[in-house]
């Protein structure tokens, strides 16, 4: 595609803004104040960017083409548009706007797009991921607010990939496995058994993948597990545990990680007795403890 020529004349450069204050006028009697100044900016950014690179005619359309692929490829197991977010970096954006870093408070990282409403309830001690291919992990872990003080019955809620990398909602069929939701005990203690986690890509068979292999980028995610967590009167966590010492964790497809959410994950050999008494099948297991501090709302 040939790039236009940055034409810097005055007139051209008053014809260009006209546009866009022209534009911009035409949202100033929105009746919903935020939505005037939301549309407002995006109008002067996006106009910004077509000034800035020169956008030309045939690079708006394989714009639009590849919008109308991510939509097409987005059904209710895959949604595109969040991994274009993701790979932007919007979705880690938009977390850091909406959840400043406070003080002893746990962080939080990207939603993704496998989160599924609806999980499986589960006990403390239950095996959320007794379907699902893998070694067996053991995660515990406390609840608390920023001072210490312990907070029972938070809502946990937990997903993850099994070992080659795929989630339950990527296989054929509707069956839920390696996700439930769990609630803190009156101590605030929670703990699971789950599989590792393992490294994998994200889907990239579709328009976003097109874009990382024309990019130069590389699809992949470090091992980790997803958290939301939920308690009345606390602002809710959606957060991962990444396993230390992974390959991605520098280099995370969707810019993910966050050295406070990054946990060893220590590995038992076999026959090693489970914490709980479990009968894991005699083979080796992993460990990890991730202590939740949650934000007064």
């Amino acid at each position: 595609m040939t790039r236009n020529p940055t034409d810097d004349s005055a007139a051209q450069v008053s014809r260009e803004q006209a546009l866009t204050d022209e534009v911009v006028a035409r949202f100033a009697a929105s009746p919903d104040e935020r939505l005037r100044v939301i549309t407002q900016s995006l109008t002067r950014h996006l106009h910004a960017f077509v000034r800035d690179v020169r956008l030309t005619t045939e690079e708006w359309d394989a714009a639009i083409d590849f919008l109308t692929r991510v939509g097409h490829i987005t059904d209710d197991k895959r949604q595109e548009f969040i991994l274009l977010s993701d790979v932007l970096g919007v979705s880690m954006m938009t977390v850091g706007v909406n959840s400043p870093l406070q003080a002893d408070a746990t962080e939080s990282t990207v939603f993704g797009p496998f989160f599924v409403d609806g999980s499986p309830a589960a006990r403390n001690g239950d095996d959320i991921g007794a379907s699902v291919a893998g070694m067996p992990c053991f995660v515990k872990g406390t609840v608390t607010d920023t001072s210490g003080a312990p907070i029972a019955g938070a809502r946990i809620e937990v997903w993850a990939a099994d070992e080659a990398g795929f989630y339950d909602v990527q296989y054929d069929g509707d069956e839920l496995a390696g996700r439930a939701h769990l609630h803190s005990d009156d101590t605030g203690a929670y703990w699971f058994w789950t599989k590792q986690p393992s490294a994998y890509p994200i889907p990239h068979d579709g328009p976003v993948g097109d874009l990382l292999t024309a990019t130069g980028r590389h699809p992949w995610r470090p091992a980790h597990i997803h958290f939301m967590v939920q308690n009345p009167g606390f602002s809710t966590l959606i957060t991962h545990i990444f396993v230390a010492g992974d390959q991605w964790l520098e280099d995370d497809a969707v810019f993910g990680v966050k050295e406070s959410l990054i946990v060893d994950f220590v590995q038992h050999d076999a026959g090693t007795p489970a914490p709980d008494g479990r009968n894991i099948g005699g083979g080796p297991w992993s460990e990890a403890v991730f202590n939740i501090v949650l934000a007064a709302q």
